[in-house]
């Protein structure tokens, strides 16, 4: 064994390095700037950039310019390497040992017992863009999935324009209300089969691992309730927000979910993430 796995678990013991890495894992396949960064960790410029030195010298992160902008994402080569190498050489695999990193679960499909799947989506305040996506999808395929939204600090009260954008969609926004993330969390809650951040902000939060075979993905959109202007525009700007995800959602259930492996499935729902649409 050459000196770069050893390397790279050094570069992990730190503790601010550490952060910065498991934040642009739980981002990942965005690219994230280096202002953003610094500013979801509390970290200085200069700081945010002697971290992210380090891991980009041990090869755990990429770095790329755009603009004047620098934006980091993880080398997901690299992180899979690192982890292999302590499941497979310092456990060599055992099961009874590795679960849950037993690399025959990424081969599996979801569960596929006669119910339908459970589908969380997040967001910071939980009063318009993860309200859209919890309705809109529980509209699109009532048949085939449980649909819920929360928010890691919920509003007391949805965003109006959203609910006007909402009705003016034709969905039923009767029993829609704010929630907390922690309703998800405790005993009693359901299993998820699918969580789905839809801000940056709360992708960049600390939330505790879901437990079971949840497949997790970030498909962040700007926040209309940001916008600025008249009334006139900032509806547009909630009108393109619902549009942007009623896209998502329709890519979402044209997936053949019972087909699809765990791998092929979480590239899938990544993909998704990706669609650059303003509505």
């Amino acid at each position: 064994m050459d000196t770069l796995i050893p390397n790279r678990l050094s570069t992990l013991g730190h503790p601010n390095r550490l952060a910065v890495f498991r934040l642009l894992m739980r981002r990942y396949p965005d690219r994230v700037p280096a202002t953003e960064l610094a500013n979801a960790l509390d970290l200085k410029p200069n700081t945010l950039s002697t971290y992210v030195s380090g891991l980009m010298q041990s090869g755990l992160i990429l770095q790329e310019r755009v603009g004047t902008s620098l934006r980091y994402t993880v080398d997901i080569d690299a992180a899979q390497a690192t982890i292999g190498f302590l499941v497979h050489d310092c456990c060599r695999g055992r099961p009874e040992i590795c679960l849950p990193f037993d690399h025959h679960a990424t081969h599996r499909t979801l569960e596929m017992a006669d119910r339908k799947f459970n589908v969380l989506f997040i967001c910071t305040g939980n009063s318009a863009r993860s309200i859209f996506a919890e309705a809109i999808l529980r509209d699109l395929a009532p048949e085939r999935f449980n649909v819920y939204s929360a928010g890691t600090k919920p509003k007391s009260e949805l965003n109006p324009f959203a609910l006007e954008v909402l009705e003016q969609n034709g969905h039923d926004v009767s029993a829609l209300r704010a929630k907390n993330v922690g309703e998800f969390q405790g005993e009693d809650a359901p299993t998820l089969d699918f969580v789905f951040t839809v801000c940056d902000q709360a992708a960049n939060e600390e939330c505790p691992a879901w437990q079971g075979q949840t497949i997790s993905a970030h498909w962040g959109l700007p926040d209309p309730v940001k916008v600025d202007g008249t009334d006139a525009e900032k509806g547009l700007a909630f009108r393109q927000t619902y549009g942007a995800l009623r896209n998502r959602m329709t890519g979402f259930t044209a997936l053949p979910i019972p087909a699809l492996d765990r791998i092929s499935l979480q590239k899938a729902v990544d993909d998704i993430g990706q669609i650059k649409d303003n509505g």
